[in-house]
């Protein structure tokens, strides 16, 4: 494989690790919003932005984390077939569904964009009686998107190396 390739997918490898150790670690402000739930519930008067604010953490707990995982090949695959196939023919059967993952986040991030632009446009806010600004989330989860998309071109690249008989 050219230098430039093995180059972004070293680059690529990295800073999905890196952004993926920082989202793991927000379960534990998770598990901090939620705490404080609790208590406020039970002692003082309930905090109304504890719900919405445990959703946006869960979100970008999951949307910073999916290429990492994805990376590290711990996301859900149907093995009915596929674990009897021999490495050569997982790399040709990955390569080419790897495609339909790249085409389907394409999509995702075009719409996240849009999404995100009315945001930012309009000043979209929730509809609850926090009613926080929705941009900043969907700013996260764009930026998860197009993460993903980079790592689903990585290992299509890993792939047809991998076809070629090079491992990067």
């Amino acid at each position: 494989m050219p230098d430039m390739i093995r180059r972004y997918v070293r680059a690529v490898d990295a800073v999905n690790a890196a952004i993926g150790r920082f989202a793991m670690l927000l379960i534990f402000a998770l598990m901090g919003i939620l705490l404080w739930s609790s208590i406020s519930k039970a002692f003082f008067m309930p905090a109304n932005w504890t719900l919405e604010m445990a959703q946006f953490t869960m979100v970008a707990y999951y949307i910073l984390g999916g290429p990492w995982s994805l990376q590290a090949g711990e996301h859900v695959r149907m093995d009915l077939l596929y674990g009897a196939l021999s490495d050569r023919a997982k790399a040709w059967m990955d390569s080419f569904t790897v495609l339909f993952l790249i085409a389907y986040l394409a999509l995702l991030f075009y719409g996240g964009l849009s999404s995100t632009a009315y945001a930012l446009k309009y000043g979209e806010r929730s509809y609850s009686s926090w009613a926080p600004y929705m941009a900043p989330i969907k700013i996260v989860a764009c930026i998860g998107i197009f993460l993903m998309l980079l790592q689903a071109f990585a290992l299509l690249f890993k792939d047809v190396a991998k076809l070629r008989g090079e491992e990067l």
